[in-house]
C-alpha cells in the first residue's frame, strides 16, 4: 500500500477554471455554521459586515442539510475556527467519518442560534435575512443579534485547498 503526499483525486490546477485558480489564491477564514436541529456546515466563504445591525454573509450549497435547516429554523451561529479545530472543519465538511452524527463527539454549548463548540473564543448568533443564488452557491446573509468574544485566538484558514495558519 502507497500512502500519497498529495490528493490522487485533486483536479490538476491547468483543468481548473480561471476562477476556481483565483479563488485559491485568497486565504479564507475557517468558520463552523451550525443552527438548532442540530445541523452545521464548514463555511470558508464567511464575510462579517460592520453597520447598524452587523451582518454575516456566507456561501452555502443549497443542497446540503444545513440550508435545509437553517432555512427552516430561521437562526444560526458563526464560529470562527482555530488551528486546534481542524478535524471540527473536516467533520462538519464532510471530509472526515462522524459515527453517531456531527455533533456526537466534543463539547457543545447550546445557544438559541444553535450549538456551539463550549472551547469557542468567539461566535455571533444571527436571524436569517436573506439568501439568493450566487454562482453555484446560495449566499446566505444573517443579521447579527449577539456577539460572544473571549480571548482572542489564532484563525484557521483555508489557502490553496489546504489548511493554513497565520504567524502572530
Amino acid at each position: 500500500m502507497t500512502i500519497h503526499s498529495t490528493d490522487p483525486f485533486a483536479v490538476p490546477d491547468g483543468e481548473k477554471s480561471p476562477v476556481r485558480r483565483l479563488r485559491g489564491r485568497l486565504a479564507s477564514p475557517v468558520t463552523l455554521w451550525t443552527t438548532p436541529g442540530p445541523s452545521g456546515l464548514t463555511v470558508s466563504s464567511t464575510l462579517v459586515a460592520d453597520g447598524d445591525p452587523g451582518r454575516v454573509l456566507g456561501l452555502i450549497d443549497e443542497e446540503s442539510d444545513f440550508w435545509d435547516a437553517v432555512s427552516q429554523a430561521g437562526r444560526f451561529a458563526m464560529t470562527p475556527l482555530t488551528p486546534a479545530d481542524r478535524q471540527l472543519a473536516d467533520r462538519f465538511a464532510g471530509l472526515m467519518p462522524s459515527p453517531g452524527g456531527l455533533f456526537a463527539t466534543g463539547e457543545w454549548r447550546e445557544t438559541p442560534y444553535g450549538p456551539v463548540p463550549a472551547h469557542a473564543g468567539a461566535w455571533v448568533g444571527c436571524t436569517l435575512d436573506t439568501s439568493r443564488p450566487c454562482g453555484w452557491a446560495l449566499l446566505v446573509e444573517g443579521v447579527i443579534a449577539s456577539v460572544q468574544l473571549d480571548t482572542a485566538t489564532a484563525p484557521l484558514v483555508h489557502f490553496r485547498g489546504r489548511y493554513a495558519e497565520l504567524d502572530r
